[in-house]
């Protein structure tokens, strides 16, 4: 479940705070145009059986602020329902969609390329209360009934049946991650990133000892504090509260079910909003604005615009990913032809359509160009290039070696490359000035330059010529398929060189772009550095040889003396 992909959408349930109609109307307009079922509830209401149908992909949605949030998480997560939370107040920590971008968030979600993080909950017992919360337990001591009465108490904390110690103040807080950015926060606690965090913290409020400090456990930890005095108990902010009198035992753990938050790219980053909201002065702002991502630190390193491209590339590879893999095992399991080639048809189209529709969701002013549509032409600014299924005829015989190939160029040179490969999960991605990787750890080219110590890739080789030049003179030969396959391969050291007969633009831009990043080299057999041709029509032939650099001039000497 955490960290998996939102990958249908098929049912909304609204949970709603008082004063929020025309954001729920909103909700239930684009519900509507999507021909999604849609329930609103007013915050505080229970979620039954009742309201949800079990045989559809069923989110929940809040429309307020952190306070709804809590309330939904609590109403929804019994259910095993994804929450996704519309800021319609000021502060917030939870529910981060803010109101301009409701629909554009909604629509991410529905195209499969939202996320899905567990969030730590906590189950307290004490008397008669047995719940489940999402941010903390709050155990302070009960005002003095006359005005000049100690507002001091004392209480003792175990965990796992070891004795932690006597506190002395005005209180205890007990918090999940989730939490620690409000209460415990306030009183000297740690802030902890809350995705897949499995942790409870126990922090003094108003503590008269300055030895005290803030404990973290383990959520499969019993945690057990004894009253010696009255105190008053408040569950995630006054969701609920009661006196507790001296004597009492309070019980609090991890719970088993924890909360499913729904995250789209539309959501305030969590140390985002650390910063903005808490004025935290770690970043530093300049003229162009804060830096906030990895990339964009230091010299030289490439703009936040290229590594947001480089992230809707690789999300909507991933989304496209996943209908041809259930498509492909179809294909494993189908005799004939005809319907082998229908079920290709397909795939390539609802790929296409998937790309197609992240990107112009994205960057509406950018030309989407791409094989399925049979339009590529030259263009300036902006244009995607975009293969949806690189490696048709393995697909068609049940072979996992296919890819996707989605690249953005600028004036026809390749700035962002994208290639992924659905059945093993390989998601390769480069950003021009910014290197290149393999499910995010950067890769390199190999560094041999012998040909006998080396292996090529071969694509097409219509009489063998290349195989024929090379088998005896190297490790090998060998053909996977998919020329963008091969070229991402030999830009993270798997193979040495390729070498493609002819090839096609959307084949190899971005695989180019990934060789470039790490110093390769492409050219054609003569060693005329390689553009790519956008007027291509499928019957130009384009020759490719890319290397790791060291090679290459040998096998353009191999290429012309085997007059290839």
């Amino acid at each position: 479940m955490h960290g998996r992909r939102l990958s249908t959408l098929e049912e909304v349930i609204v949970l709603a705070a008082p004063d929020s109609d025309s954001m729920v109307d909103r909700v239930t307009s684009w519900t509507n145009t999507h021909d999604i079922s849609v329930t609103t509830l007013d915050v505080g209401t229970s979620v039954t059986d009742e309201h949800v149908d079990r045989t559809k992909t069923t989110m929940g949605v809040t429309v307020g602020g952190d306070g709804t949030f809590l309330e939904g998480a609590r109403a929804f997560a019994p259910h095993q329902i994804p929450l996704l939370g519309i800021n319609s107040g000021t502060l917030a920590f939870l529910a981060r969609v803010n109101q301009t971008d409701v629909e554009d968030a909604l629509s991410e979600v529905f195209r499969g390329r939202a996320s899905v993080n567990a969030r730590q909950q906590y189950e307290v017992v004490s008397d008669d209360i047995n719940t489940t919360g999402i941010n903390e337990v709050f155990l302070r001591k009960h005002p003095p009934e006359e005005r000049y009465g100690t507002k001091v108490g004392s209480l003792h904390v175990f965990v796992d049946d070891e004795y932690v110690g006597q506190y002395f103040g005005s209180g205890l807080i007990i918090s999940t991650p989730t939490g620690s950015t409000g209460r415990a926060y306030s009183n000297h606690g740690p802030v902890h990133y809350p995705q897949d965090n499995r942790t409870l913290q126990i922090v003094p409020h108003e503590t008269i000892s300055a030895a005290v400090d803030p404990i973290v456990v383990s959520c499969d930890s019993d945690i057990r504090v004894v009253l010696d005095d009255d105190f008053d108990i408040d569950i995630d902010g006054g969701r609920q509260f009661q006196r507790l009198e001296a004597g009492t035992v309070v019980k609090v753990t991890g719970a088993d079910q924890p909360a499913q938050a729904v995250r789209t790219s539309y959501d305030d980053p969590f140390i985002t909003a650390l910063v903005d909201k808490l004025d935290w002065g770690l970043r530093t702002v300049d003229e162009d604005g804060p830096r906030s991502s990895l990339t964009d630190i230091g010299a030289d390193k490439p703009t936040d615009f290229r590594v947001r491209a480089a992230q809707v590339a690789k999300e909507a590879a991933e989304s496209a990913g996943e209908p041809l893999r259930e498509l492909h095992g179809q294909v494993e399991n189908i005799e004939y032809k005809t319907d082998k080639s229908d079920i290709v048809t397909e795939a390539d189209y609802q790929a296409n359509d998937i790309i197609r529709t992240a990107i112009n969701s994205e960057f509406p002013n950018h030309m989407v160009q791409s094989e399925e549509n049979d339009d590529v032409k030259p263009a300036d600014g902006y244009v995607w290039l975009i293969d949806p299924l690189d490696g048709t005829g393995n697909f068609a015989h049940g072979n996992p070696n296919y890819s996707v190939s989605i690249a953005l160029l600028e004036d026809g040179v390749p700035i962002v490359g994208v290639v992924y490969a659905p059945e093993t999960d390989e998601m390769f991605h480069a950003v021009a000035g910014g290197g290149a990787y393999l499910n995010g750890n950067q890769i390199e080219t190999t560094t041999r330059d012998r040909l006998d110590e080396s292996m090529l890739l071969s694509g097409y080789d219509p009489d063998g010529g290349f195989l024929q030049a090379f088998y005896q003179e190297t490790q090998g030969v060998r053909r996977l398929g998919s020329a963008a396959l091969h070229l991402a391969y030999v830009a993270a050291g798997s193979a040495d060189a390729v070498w493609e007969y002819d090839t096609l633009p959307w084949d190899v831009a971005a695989g180019l772009c990934l060789l470039r990043e790490v110093g390769g080299r492409a050219t054609d057999q003569h060693g005329t550095e390689y553009e790519l041709l956008l007027e291509a029509d499928g019957t130009t032939r384009t020759p490719l040889l890319a290397s790791n650099g060291l090679l290459h001039d040998q096998l353009i000497e191999e290429l012309e003396t085997a007059d290839i």
